[in-house]
């Protein structure tokens, strides 16, 4: 089957697309694919798997720590380490490796060899790998067996022999092993990749040097490190998933980023020189790699609960904490024909929704328990056609999965191994307002996409007069911009040599995006700047200041107004006079009460107060006196 490997990287994460060739005949597909290449890369091919990775929350499977027995739990044959995280990690005996030592296996009582508080003790330093990512309220899952992973094969300083992978068929599996006999694994053993296929006994042997090089570094660094620390880190999203999976059957991987698009070739210079034409750099600069796909629809839509068929059925996928259920509907299938029968109806939509519930456990990284609600079949034949197409489809998930029978209720049971978070868990968080039964698109999220529409809104800008933009957004997602000392608008701003201002307020949804008005930085400036120095406000007095005791804050619409001297009003309203103001914040003094609340004017305070702002910040913030 054709692949393709999609790498975008921007500023706050990195995606990765794994592409296939759709179920069309292979001549079909690739002449779609000529015919269209120009105008649609990705004809023929479907989006078969997605990876997300942000910045400051990256996956540390593979990762290897120094750490220290937190606690031995003899009823559960488990350890807790900490290995430096907000959590511990759970070390379970059968993954404990000591050199010498028997260790007990699950099941095998009391004469299977010692026990687990025999072989560790509170305070005891280890070298551990991490398996499995932290989940939800569980710690990561580690392993005393350490691996090390190169492109062809996974090198175990602790294991024996040499395995092959059960994903590649017979003859090419004989032909590996063959290839494999008599290699110096330095006392260890190895497991040979998928991603070894047609591989010869050079390129094991030049990557044995390779790994063996990297496991003596590691125990150098085991030797320095103190407890707990991490010893060594797994590559980065793109790297790990185009050197586990890119291989022939690719027909080229396609990079957004010029360094991405280096790192990877001469990551592929190093382990598979054949492979180095195939890694292409994107400079389409009108349309982002994502969009020319069809990925970003893709996305979207995994967001969603209801997945529709080509038939007209659909799929609802409901998330629970224990497991996840996916319910077949016929929707507006009711069959073809004036022929059309029953059972018919019900087969076809089965055998649909089999292929496309393996879609989705692929592309939303589903892991756990899984039951799928078939609808009922009469027919055992037509069962055990619906079941066979279910495990044909999950041959080509490269994740672990075990399938048990159709039963009598329609229901099919299956089990599949969860090492990371999936892509909606990743961009989503749970809705305060259902209490996580639902989910929204995070601030962070939403920012990071408006970030990418707004290098678009420059590309496409042919005024040459264009120096600035204001833009209109809910001041949640623009303080994703203008906080922590606006670093991510200043670095877009030097990135697309342009200057950018925001406005809104909390009543605009946090997905709406507007381009109000362009022009040159001082005409955007007049119009942007809520405030002038001088202008009296009555403003909402919302929290002490972070640094400074006496000072107060104030918050209009998302523009922040440090109150020098407020700290004593918190939670009331008072009049203040600007100091100083700037496109994202202004510092503000106390008006003095004598002077605004004396009672000796006509107008009072409240409507002076609007008189005066309404020259200037007013025009704009309709909210201006509330925060």
């Amino acid at each position: 089957m054709n692949k393709q490997v999609l790498v975008s990287v921007d500023r706050g994460e990195t995606r990765v697309a794994l592409l296939e060739a759709t179920s069309d005949k292979d001549g079909g597909s690739q002449a779609g694919r000529r015919r269209s290449s120009a105008k649609d890369p990705a004809a023929g091919y479907r989006v078969a798997e997605l990876y997300l990775e942000r910045r400051g929350n990256r996956s540390i499977v593979g990762n290897i720590y120094k750490g220290k027995v937190d606690n031995v739990l003899a009823g559960l044959e488990a350890a807790f380490v900490d290995i430096g995280l907000d959590k511990n990690g759970f070390l379970h005996v059968d993954e404990i490796v000591l050199p010498g030592v028997e260790t007990v296996r699950r099941g095998q009582g009391k004469d299977g060899g010692k026990k687990i508080t025999d072989l560790l003790k509170p305070g005891q330093e280890v070298v551990v790998q991490v398996v499995k990512d932290p989940l939800k309220t569980k710690g990561a899952r580690l392993s005393m067996e350490l691996t090390i992973a190169g492109r062809y094969m996974v090198f175990s300083p602790t294991g024996e022999g040499v395995g092959v992978s059960k994903r590649l068929d017979d003859k090419e599996r004989e032909r590996l092993r063959k290839e494999a006999r008599s290699l110096d694994l330095r006392g260890g053993g190895a497991i040979i990749r998928t991603a070894a296929h047609g591989a010869r006994r050079a390129d094991f042997e030049r990557e044995l040097l390779y790994l063996d090089r990297l496991h003596r570094v590691l125990g150098d660094r085991v030797k320095e490190t103190q407890a707990p620390d991490l010893v060594f880190q797994e590559a980065d999203l793109s790297v790990r998933v185009v050197r586990d999976v890119f291989s022939t059957d690719f027909e080229r991987a396609v990079v957004d980023d010029p360094k991405q698009h280096q790192r990877l070739t001469s990551f592929f210079t190093r382990t598979a020189p054949e492979l180095v034409d195939r890694v292409e750099l994107w400079e389409e600069a009108k349309t982002s790699l994502f969009e020319a796909y069809g990925v970003e629809e893709v996305i979207d839509g995994m967001m969603t609960s209801r997945v529709d068929l080509p038939s007209g059925g659909y799929l609802m996928i409901d998330y629970a904490e224990a497991l996840t259920v996916i319910d077949i509907n016929s929707g507006s299938f009711v069959g073809r024909g004036k022929q059309a029968r029953l059972e018919d109806t019900i087969t076809r939509t089965n055998l649909e929704a089999a292929e496309e519930v393996v879609n989705q456990l692929r592309l939303r990284d589903i892991g756990g328990i899984i039951v799928i609600d078939f609808i009922d079949m009469a027919r055992a034949r037509n069962r055990d056609t619906v079941l066979k197409t279910l495990r044909k489809a999950l041959a080509e998930d490269r994740t672990k999965t075990y399938t048990a029978e159709i039963s009598r209720l329609g229901l099919v049971e299956m089990t599949r191994q969860n090492v990371t978070e999936g892509v909606r868990e990743v961009m989503s968080r749970p809705c305060p307002m259902c209490e996580g039964e639902g989910i929204i698109r995070s601030e962070e999220t939403i920012a990071i996409a408006f970030e990418r529409r707004l290098r678009e809104v420059v590309a496409k800008t042919r005024k040459k007069s264009t120096e600035a933009y204001l833009l209109r957004m809910n001041p949640r997602v623009s303080s994703q911009f203008t906080g922590d000392g606006a670093r991510v608008l200043r670095a877009l701003e030097e990135e697309t040599a342009k200057t950018f201002h925001f406005e809104g307020s909390e009543g605009l949804p946090l997905n709406h995006f507007e381009v109000i008005m362009e022009g040159t930085r001082e005409e955007v400036e007049e119009r942007a700047v809520p405030f002038r120095e001088g202008d009296e406000v009555l403003v909402h007095i919302v929290e002490p200041h972070m640094y400074e005791v006496d000072d107060a804050v104030a918050k209009i619409d998302g523009y922040i107004v440090s109150v020098v001297g407020g700290g004593a009003h918190v939670g009331t309203k008072r009049l203040v006079r600007i100091a100083e103001a700037g496109r994202t914040a202004a510092v503000a003094h106390l008006v003095d009460a004598s002077e605004g609340e004396g009672g000796d004017t006509e107008d009072g305070v409240d409507s002076d107060a609007s008189r005066r702002r309404g020259r200037r910040g007013g025009r704009r913030r309709s909210s201006a006196t509330a925060a």
